[in-house]
This record gives C-alpha cells, structure tokens and sequence, in this order.
C-alpha cells in the first residue's frame, strides 16, 4: 500500500518503465512508481498512440463508414465493418437482414473470431503458458514453440489461416476485404467456396478441441496460482441471446456482478448510454466506461471471452457446450474471476466459432441470392457486436445530407481498460513489491495484460487536444523553426 507522506511526494520516487509492451496489438506502455526498497508505490498501464477515427470520418457519406473504419486495426477488422454495418443498416431502415445476408455476416465474424483467438493463444501467450514467465526471452516467443512443440506452433498457424481464409472467400481479401453493404452484403457465397471450406473443417474442429484440452491442462495444472495470479471479483458485460445462449453477432446486453446476479437483462444495444458511460482520465488516451448504477468506483466490468462463457446459459454447438459445463464445473457453477482463465474461455469460443462455421457452411440458407433489405431511412444508427476480444459499440448520428456528423466508438479493450489496470496493479504488488527488478518478474506484469487480448491500437481516445510537435529542417538538416502543442491546447515556439 502506498503510504500517504509517499503519495504527496512522487517525484521522490524511481520510475521503472515497459515500453514497449510485447506480443500485443498497438503500443502501450506500463509504469512502476518504486520506493529505495523496491516497493510498488503505484502501476499503470498508458495507451500511448492515438487514431482520432471518431474525428475524422465525420463529414465522410456514411455509406463510405463499414470500409473505413476497418482500418482501426489489422488484427481484427472484420469486427469493426460489422459493427458499423450493423449501424448503418439502422440508418437505411434495414432492421432486419434476409436470412442469407445474416447467415454469410455471421459466418465472416465467426471467421474473424477464429481466426483472431488463434493468433492470440498460440503466436502471443503460448510461450509464457508452455515455458513459464521467466524463461529466456530469446526462447520465449514463437519461435521456441516451433522449435520445442512443433505440432503445437503448427496447429496454431493452420487454424488461424482456416480463419482467415472463410474471411477471403465471404469477403475478397484476408485483411480489409469487402463485404457488408447498407442494408445486406455485396455477393453470395459461391459453390467453390462452400465445397473448399467444408473440405478442411472438420480437421479445423479437431484442432480446436485439443486447443481447449491445451488452455484447460495450462490452468488446471496449477489452479493456486490462477487464483492468486490477477484475479480480481468484478462485473461482466456481454451480448446475449434471447434464450439466453452464446451469441457473438447480435442480441441484447447482460451485466452481472462478480456474484453472478443479474445488474441488467436483454437490454436494446441502442439504448447502452442509459445504461453505460465513459470517463476521462489524464494520463492515457483510453477511457474507462462504467456501469452507471453502480457508479466509478465500483461499476467498472470486464468483457471478453471470460466475460461471454460466464454470462451464458449454454452454447448451442455440442463440443464447445461440453466444455463451458467443464469449465463452469471447475467454478462450482460459479463465476471463474481468474484473469489467467480468459485463455481458456477464449478457445471454447474458437471451437465454438469451428463448429458453428460447418453448420453455416451445410446451410442451403448460406448459399442463396437474396441479399438485401431496405426500410424507412433515419438519422442514428448503432450497432454492437462481440469482437474477439469483447462487446464492441459503434454509433453514428448523420444529418440531411447522408453525412456523418457525431460518432462514438467503445472498443473492447477500453470496455476492459480499468480492469487491466487492476490486474496490473495487483499483480506488481503481489509478485514485484520489494525485489530487484528482473526482465522474468516484468514480464508478470505483460502476461497480466496478454491475458486480456488487448487491442491498443483500436481503444485510443483523445483527451483534450492531441499532442503534436512540427519541425522545420533546411537542407543541411538543421532545425529553423518549431511548434509544440501540448495536450492541454498550449501552443510554444521555439526560440
């Protein structure tokens, strides 16, 4: 605990800094505030870069907005064009899709899923999992996965390119494809692309099953350790369907507390800002939302596939709802708070997405024509999904011109932002507080944030003005002339 005579006086104080953050999407940074002795005075994880994607497709034709905002992120796109063609179905009056063009966006998103949960288990944690958080960093990465578990590393990759792959056929590219339009999709899925995909699905379904035997032998082989190692008692926030099941397209919210009692219920996505807000903090370019009954203090939530395999009642597909009853029985049918079992819960959500993928795919519904729906036109659309890494809520307000003029995104990772933080707050003081700094006990505080799947790139926000620096430089590359705008709006020449 920090002393309060300590915390009146934090430039006395050694800063130890982590940037940046490894085997993570975007750039991050976290920081220690340390006594002499070592001591953990304070820990922060800082969202360091910033998008600005709420600014700038203002004024863009909103038509343009699924396409665009695609380009938050690398990774996991596809959650993004959803999201935003669900809002812009809205503003076409297309409340509901023809069966086809829901079944092939489905489908898209559960490839995305796939595809993103593999990349994340075996490319980015696997190492820390198979050979422990203080082993040598030039063995701990993929590379000594390959070379130590060669079907594992391979497993990993086939499964993540299966994903990619549903992602060419439905939407033209593996990244950045196209595929969702105002009111349905663009083309249907093709013979061809039904008889490949159906051709390696079952071997994709295999290789999930074991993935989920991997995730649960990981946690279970040591459970003292997950309980103790960032776990935190907290809320958990998703879509849910209305019987209750697991559903990553669409559905109504569910917010339960770390008893598992029900906060809210089938709540309209439209009407989130009743029942979420955002708020601003100095010192990271990411916000922290809250439950808005519950207050600051105690309504910060976690999302995610820890949050979705707690909060259903049952998955629709047999493998992966045999492996949320195991995974619930290890709980005493409770919630499992250990951040560490988010690994877990994210592979029965890859085996689920595996198995949902081959009933889409023997669909006759999945094949047809009729790919679009029209309605009243209006002027806000909202849409959410569950991307990879947790709910994901795009909002859009046009005026009379068809043009964007107010945009709010709440991406999953900032859905988890207080909930890193305090995983990382816990795990410095439980396993750092006191001891000489080594890379191995550092890289505890990196496996804290891993185990969320953040998506730092997608989660930036501006607080204030961006800060900015611009240089002029002559020929010979010396400095003439500079301008530094700070955060706070502050404008300094140089000179």
């Amino acid at each position: 605990m920090m002393n309060l005579e300590t915390a009146k006086h934090p430039e006395n104080l050694k800063r130890v800094v982590l940037e940046p953050l490894t085997r993570v999407e975007g750039h991050g940074k976290i920081t220690l505030l340390v006594d002499d002795d070592n001591h953990v005075q304070q820990a922060r994880l800082h969202i360091v870069e910033f998008r600005g994607f709420e600014k700038f497709i203002q004024g863009r034709p909103f038509w343009e907005i699924p396409v665009m905002v695609q380009r938050l992120c690398g990774i996991c796109p596809v959650s993004h064009h959803l999201a935003a063609a669900k809002a812009v179905d809205m503003l076409v009056g297309a409340r509901t899709l023809t069966p086809t063009a829901e079944n092939l966006r489905v489908m898209l998103h559960l490839g995305q899923t796939l595809q993103s949960h593999a990349l994340h288990f075996f490319h980015l944690s696997s190492p820390d999992l198979l050979f422990g958080f203080e082993d040598e960093i030039t063995h701990r990465n993929i590379l000594g996965v390959i070379a130590d578990h060669p079907d594992i590393g391979l497993q990993g990759v086939r499964l993540r390119k299966y994903g990619q792959e549903v992602i060419r056929h439905i939407s033209g590219k593996r990244v950045h494809g196209t595929a969702s339009l105002p009111g349905g999709m663009n083309k249907p899925l093709t013979n061809h692309s039904r008889t490949v995909l159906l051709a390696d699905i079952d071997q994709i379904i295999q290789w999930s099953q074991a993935a989920v035997k991997l995730a649960k032998k990981v946690y279970l082989s040591n459970p003292d350790f997950h309980q103790r190692f960032g776990y935190l008692e907290t809320n958990m926030l998703s879509l849910i369907r209305d019987d209750g099941a697991l559903d990553l397209y669409h559905g109504g919210l569910r917010a339960k507390d770390a008893q598992g009692q029900t906060i809210f219920d089938h709540i309209d996505y439209c009407e989130y800002q009743k029942y979420i807000q955002e708020e601003v903090k100095s010192w990271s370019y990411m916000k922290f939302p809250f439950i808005i009954s519950k207050g600051t203090a105690e309504g910060w939530y976690r999302v995610g596939p820890l949050a979705r395999v707690n909060n259903c009642d049952f998955i629709t597909t047999p493998l992966a709802e045999a492996t949320r009853q195991e995974f619930k029985f290890h709980a005493g049918g409770n919630f499992i708070h250990a951040s560490l079992a988010y690994h877990w819960a994210r592979m029965i959500e890859m085996l689920y997405s595996a198995e949902r993928i081959k009933e889409l795919l023997l669909d006759d519904v999945t094949m047809g024509e009729d790919l679009m729906a029209y309605g009243e036109k209006c002027q806000e659309g909202i849409g959410v999904v569950e991307a990879p890494r947790g709910t994901l809520f795009h909002h859009y307000q046009i005026d009379e011109n068809d043009l964007v003029v107010k945009a709010n995104l709440i991406v999953s990772t900032t859905n988890n932002n207080q909930a890193m933080n305090e995983t990382v707050r816990q795990v410095a003081v439980n396993y750092l507080d006191g001891r000489s700094l080594t890379e191995g006990l550092l890289n505890h505080l990196e496996v804290a944030v891993r185990a969320y799947d953040p998506c730092l790139s997608c989660a930036t926000h501006a607080l204030g003005k961006m800060p900015l620096s611009v240089e002029m430089v002559n020929s010979r590359g010396d400095v003439v002339d500079s301008i530094v705008r700070s955060a706070t709006g502050e404008i300094k020449r140089s000179g």
